[in-house]
């Protein structure tokens, strides 16, 4: 496969991921996510899976918007290394957020699926 053909594979996964964050639905990520998934950010460090989903579930955090363009794949047999540029809009306890990030995620080939081990968010510098 083409290292085009690659950012056009993931483009389309991490669009599906977009939209399941976007949803605020805990079981429409947990379709695009291994079970121990962890997001790494600057301002909470490394946040389990479940703490995403307690502040989404209690409705401290909600995204309204989220895009991504991907800009670098890897792949490493079952392992893929995705990075690339996402903008989201929200809440945060109650306050609008946004964000503009560099990301990374790592991906796993589970059943022939990609799913996400790891997010990475780093903040864009002004």
């Amino acid at each position: 496969m083409t290292e085009e053909q690659l950012i056009a594979e993931f483009q389309l996964i991490e669009d599906n991921f977009n939209r399941a964050v976007i949803s605020n639905s805990v079981a429409e990520i947990k379709k695009c996510i291994t079970a121990d998934w962890v997001l790494v950010d600057s301002g909470g460090g490394i946040i389990p899976q479940e703490g995403f989903f307690h502040v989404l579930e209690k409705g401290l955090l909600s995204h309204s918007s989220m895009t991504k363009e991907i800009l670098r794949v890897k792949v490493y047999g079952d392992i893929a290394l995705v990075t690339g540029r996402g903008q989201n809009t929200g809440t945060w306890q109650g306050q609008p957020m946004e964000a503009d990030e560099w990301i990374t995620d790592v991906y796993k080939k589970e059943h022939d699926h990609w799913l996400c081990v790891l997010t990475h968010l780093t903040p864009v510098k002004k």
